[in-house]
């Protein structure tokens, strides 16, 4: 499913680019993806769209996200979440997510690149994922797709953690 999630990123560049489903499904058929990851990936990204549906991100001029959602056709500002806020995780998340990629959550949190609307999205599609424990690669292609289908771009040093690969790299 992750491998058609990642073609389906580097051949629309936006959320709104992406055609129907259908459409999409003869395409993946046409680039010899399997009928099964195709049928997972495409049950996925249905989930994407009605999580991200009316939530639209902006940012501010200090490159703070806002979040905005739209109700009956008129914008609504999100309620920004509190300094002092935490979010636990349930035993149920713990076991799916694991250390790892909660820990790669918290580290984009603090770095101001996912809010907290868009991390409620990235786990509730993460728990949608397979595998058990979620591999941390697998989250970060979530994460894109998050993005993607917000139409935000990543700033590129985020989006050089998103995609690159641990192996090979020096730790300083």
């Amino acid at each position: 499913m992750f491998e058609v999630l990642v073609f389906v990123y580097e051949n629309y560049w936006r959320g709104d680019a992406c055609p129907e489903p259908e459409q999409l499904g003869r395409k993946l058929s046409a680039h010899g993806f399997e009928a099964e990851e195709i049928r997972e990936a495409l049950h996925w990204l249905d989930g994407l769209s009605l999580a991200t549906q009316g939530l639209q991100i902006e940012r501010s001029p200090d490159d703070e996200a806002i979040a905005t959602v739209v109700i009956g056709g008129r914008p609504e500002a999100a309620l920004p979440q509190s300094g002092n806020a935490m979010r636990i995780y349930s035993q149920a998340e713990q076991d799916h997510l694991g250390a790892e990629c909660l820990g790669f959550i918290r580290f984009l949190e603090s770095s101001d690149v996912l809010p907290c609307g868009l991390r409620e999205i990235v786990v509730e599609r993460a728990m949608a994922a397979p595998g058990d424990p979620v591999a941390l690669d697998e989250l970060k292609i979530i994460v894109l797709m998050v993005h993607w289908s917000t139409g935000i771009e990543p700033d590129a040093l985020v989006l050089d953690e998103l995609c690159e690969s641990r192996e090979g790299r020096t730790a300083h």
